[in-house]
């Protein structure tokens, strides 16, 4: 039967966090709002969108969505066209699994206007089936229904898909959405580290020596 991989996107297939944080972080700290200790593991599965929302609904940010989309892309877009690299050992794991026939697909917060030229310039976007953002299905990774629609979307049944990301509340999400999980190791997510490691099926702390899961 067919075996597919869902990757998601910053932390894991490349080292983006810093940026991306830093692009959420910014908007706190322009509007001198209050920073959660937890923040970064709380907005992480709901992409640009969601923390927006979050933001204004729950922090109360005092900008409208568009304002906040617009410092986004101010500082994150040129980092994510000309700088962000692909993590250790990513593009040779992708290839050797493609070669083995398992279907390679991208699941990420991200919008596909940071998503597309970033794999792009990485020379690795042709190496996935489909590449999803979560604005595709305006869902987030915190809601169980969207790795059942990537698969669906995929072709592929929720039993025979591994689904690999660094950030603990999307594993927790997959995991409950029936998909086998791997946690990914990323610097930012150190101190659940060990919280990961005991919830997913499999663990790869870099590429360079992850096993086919």
């Amino acid at each position: 039967m067919k075996k597919a991989y869902i990757f998601d996107f910053d932390g894991t297939l490349v080292d983006s966090m810093p940026y991306w944080s830093e692009k959420m972080l910014n908007i706190l700290r322009v509007t001198s709002t209050p920073i959660p200790s937890d923040i970064i593991k709380i907005i992480t599965p709901l992409g640009d969108k969601g923390t927006a929302k979050y933001f204004k609904e729950t922090l109360g940010v005092k900008l409208d969505e568009e304002e906040m989309f617009a410092l986004m892309d101010e500082y994150a877009l040129p980092k994510y066209r000309d700088e962000i690299p692909l993590k250790e050992g990513v593009r040779e794991y992708l290839i050797k699994c493609k070669e083995k026939g398992i279907s390679l697909n991208v699941l990420t917060a991200s919008p596909h206007k940071m998503l597309d030229p970033c794999l792009k310039r990485l020379g690795v976007y042709d190496l996935f089936d489909f590449v999803f953002s979560c604005d595709d299905f305006n869902l987030t990774k915190s809601n169980p229904v969207i790795y059942l629609k990537t698969c669906e979307r995929i072709g592929v049944s929720v039993s025979n898909t591994v689904f690999f990301d660094d950030n603990l509340i999307a594993c927790k999400t997959g995991k409950e959405a029936g998909l086998k999980v791997v946690g990914v190791y990323d610097k930012t997510g150190e101190d659940f580290e060990n919280e990961l490691k005991k919830l997913a099926d499999g663990y790869v702390r870099t590429f360079a020596d992850a096993d086919e899961f």
